[in-house]
């Protein structure tokens, strides 16, 4: 474990080039698994959920080689399927939510998949019944022991077949669109995600030989096909750490330009954040935040509070909500957060109210922030990360605020957040990372 120590009220200037996406590295990593053949993958962030992917993979017999900073190649050419009962196996994919995405691959290419309770943020109930469900109408069979929170799918032939998912999930569309490429037959899935990170894995497996129709929409179709091949794929700048920066600069009334941030796959992020008052500046594929004194939330035509909320894709992301609550408390201006999807995640709330900031939780989903203008400054306190998103908050209130922050639990942010502290300092903040 460890603690950032915070100076804050710095004002900050500089470039950020943003790391890859979080949630498509995950997702097109677990896809190496579905051919003998080598992958090679570039832009892969260096993060905590990332590498632990990496080290189930080699624990499967994945070969995997580091080309460079960001590039890796993998080759599962020879796959030890009984790692998936060992304890090494369950101790490790107990601890990262995205262990879930090797399932799907496994079970298309292998017949069995396992996995234990997956870890990951604290954020509330994240059930698996999507994936579940999407495998058994492919055929598999489902078991799981309660006694061991241990999951098993399994399968002598995946056949294709008409899949409407109850819920329009990333992971879940992800996991069962990787199932179906080598399952027998046409598989049409329904409400699927489509996410820019899905449309990612989807373009690679069809570079690798598969069928599928319908990317960017709501209707996937997948001809299933006996074997994938090799392919070389990119991952996106992440969206998250985008939106991030940008209510990091607000806050903290800094300069900073992101460069590379691939404006075209941001959907309602810059829209969103501009309603909170925010100026921007897109120049080519970058986005140039200037220095403001003040920034004011809109209103809705008719007077009343503005309201973010988070929706499935194009819809503004969940994950970036908390930077939107944060980025809210020195605006001039009331905003409503509203958190449909996960119950806890708005919890990380009463750290900002011990920082001073005006903020009503009205329910578990909710938030009325209502913003000082920059009349009166957060103070720095000391205060735990719970998970990702709301560690990334508490940061830029840190950052923002009079005095000396702790936030201890940091290795949650390290989860999606790569060498954060570094590229701080770079552009002129006074963090420190001190091991506990």
């Amino acid at each position: 474990m460890g603690t950032f120590v915070i100076q804050g009220g710095q004002r900050l200037q500089g470039e950020i080039i943003p790391q890859g996406a979080k949630n498509e590295a995950l997702q097109v990593i677990s896809a190496v698994l579905l051919t003998d053949e080598e992958v090679s993958i570039s832009n892969v962030p260096d993060i905590l959920d990332v590498q632990k992917l990496i080290e189930i993979l080699m624990g499967l017999g994945v070969k995997v080689s580091r080309q460079g900073k960001d590039t890796y190649t993998f080759r599962a050419d020879d796959i030890n399927p009984d790692y998936l009962i060992s304890d090494e196996y369950r101790a490790k994919a107990s601890g990262i939510r995205g262990s879930v995405m090797i399932m799907g691959p496994l079970l298309a290419r292998f017949g069995r998949a396992f996995l234990p309770k997956p870890g990951g943020d604290k954020i509330g109930r994240r059930r698996l019944d999507t994936h579940f469900e999407g495998f058994m109408k492919l055929g598999a069979k489902f078991r799981y022991n309660p006694d061991e929170h241990f999951y098993g799918v399994e399968a002598e032939e995946l056949k294709g077949t008409y899949v409407l998912l109850p819920e329009a999930s990333v992971t879940g569309t992800a996991n069962l669109l990787m199932a179906a490429v080598l399952a027998r037959g046409t598989t049409t899935i329904y409400n699927a995600a489509c996410e820019p990170y899905v449309q990612q894995l989807a373009k690679m497996l069809n570079r690798m030989g598969a069928r599928i129709s319908g990317i960017g929409s709501n209707l996937l179709t997948i001809q299933g096909v006996e074997r994938l091949g090799g392919t070389e794929h990119r991952i996106l700048p992440d969206m998250i750490e985008i939106g991030s920066w940008i209510g990091l600069a607000a806050m903290t009334r800094s300069d900073i330009t992101i460069r590379n941030a691939s404006v075209g796959n941001l959907g309602q992020i810059l829209d969103t954040f501009e309603r909170l008052g925010i100026q921007m500046e897109v120049r080519d594929d970058d986005i140039h935040i200037p220095a403001q004194e003040h920034y004011e939330i809109k209103t809705f035509i008719d007077g009343s509070v503005l309201t973010v909320y988070d929706a499935p894709w194009p819809g503004f992301p969940p994950d970036l909500l908390s930077i939107v609550l944060v980025t809210a408390i020195q605006a001039k201006g009331n905003l409503l957060v509203h958190q449909k999807m996960f119950e806890s995640r708005l919890f990380f709330v009463d750290r900002l109210i011990d920082m001073g900031a005006e903020i009503v939780l009205c329910d578990p989903h909710r938030a009325h922030v209502s913003g000082f203008d920059f009349q009166t400054p957060l103070r720095g306190i000391r205060m735990v990360s719970p998970d990702i998103r709301a560690g990334i908050s508490l940061l830029i209130a840190a950052l923002s605020a009079q005095g000396t922050s702790y936030i201890h639990n940091i290795q949650q942010i390290d989860r999606g957040y790569e060498a954060i502290d570094e590229k701080l300092r770079r552009l002129g903040a006074r963090i420190e990372r001190v091991d506990d």
